[in-house]
């Protein structure tokens, strides 16, 4: 009998992929959504990438109710917990963020030593890792992690980072097993025209709606190379209890900006810069900008050593990006 495995969140961009690369490899899948009604949709969109997405089985779990959790986990072998708000602009209240975040990692771990999983994998962030440190360019471990005493800091950097903490304190009671995978910005294709927040960069460079580029950059990390880290991760003996950086390649937006337009040479992609000086102006306009409105001219790098130590072997920063582009364009969002 192949395992097992629940993922949550299973309409999510990365839950998506997490769960195609679980029916190529084998594994046996269920997924946890919110609302049940989505499972149709869901199963028409898994077909059109897998002849398994009818063998998905699906369950629900919302992320503030802990009612649900153990009966979803009940029967499998591991867990996969993706589900965390991924807003896009600061919400006005930073809890409409943090709580959602920080209990559902502890429903799902509470479900997981109910029914005996021995190992749970958790989706952090390098939000939980590079944030709040005052450098202009440092390179970041496993071992570092956001500072929360930072005034003013994003919802989502507190959230993150807080529910990863909260994780790594409740398995010091009694288990199961955790391992986290910290990402960097996710592309690569999206699977349907909804395609979440993680994409949103890349969408609004690809569309122009940047005429000047913030001077900020990201750690670029495929989504299909993020799925895979999360079955190699479950899969190596010696990974329990460590944090995986999940990145391949600090790149400007201008860099962004330079490889589309290489690309997709008929598009209106502007690849100016916006000056420092107008950038907080611009964040209070362009509310997407608002969380990284501290991060101008900032380089931070990820040291991925410990997750190629077990196979990992992502793709290129330009793979990334053009695929997501291309996705856009054959869902028919462009």
């Amino acid at each position: 009998m192949s395992k097992k495995i629940l993922v949550t969140g299973a309409s999510g961009f990365i839950a998506g992929h997490c769960i195609l690369d679980l029916l190529a490899h084998g594994y046996q899948v269920r997924g946890t959504v919110r609302n049940i009604d989505r499972v149709s949709r869901l199963r028409k969109v898994f077909a059109n990438y897998s002849q398994r997405a009818d063998e998905i089985e699906f369950a629900q779990a919302d992320l503030l109710d802990s009612n649900g959790w153990s009966e979803a986990v009940e029967g499998c072998d591991g867990v996969f917990h993706l589900a965390s708000p991924v807003p896009i602009a600061r919400p006005k209240d930073p809890n409409d963020v943090i709580l959602p975040a920080k209990e559902g990692a502890l429903n799902a771990l509470r479900a997981a030593r109910e029914q005996g999983i021995k190992r749970v994998v958790l989706t952090s962030s390098v939000a939980a890792v590079m944030y709040g440190h005052p450098e202009k360019v440092r390179a970041f471990t496993a071992q570092d992690w956001t500072n929360l005493e930072v005034p003013d800091l994003p919802a989502y950097f507190q959230s993150k980072t807080i529910a990863e903490k909260a994780a790594w304190e409740f398995v010091k009671q009694g288990g199961p097993e955790l391992v986290t995978i910290n990402p960097g910005v996710v592309f690569g294709p999206a699977l349907e025209s909804d395609y979440g927040s993680s994409l949103q960069l890349l969408f609004n460079i690809f569309t122009g709606k940047y005429p000047l580029l913030p001077k900020t950059g990201v750690e670029i990390v495929d989504v299909r190379d993020v799925a895979s880290l999360h079955r190699l991760a479950y899969e190596a003996p010696d990974a329990a209890g460590k944090r995986f950086l999940c990145a391949n390649g600090f790149t400007w937006n201008k860099q962004i900006a330079t490889i589309l337009k290489k690309e997709f040479p008929d598009r209106n992609i502007s690849a100016l810069e916006l000056p420092n000086f107008l950038f907080p102006l611009a964040s209070r306009i362009v509310k997407d900008l608002e969380m990284v409105k501290d991060e101008a001219g900032k380089i931070k790098t990820a040291n991925i050593d410990l997750a190629k130590s077990i196979g990992w072997q992502p793709r290129s920063v330009e793979e990334a990006i053009i695929s997501g582009a291309r996705s856009f364009e054959s869902l028919g969002l462009v």
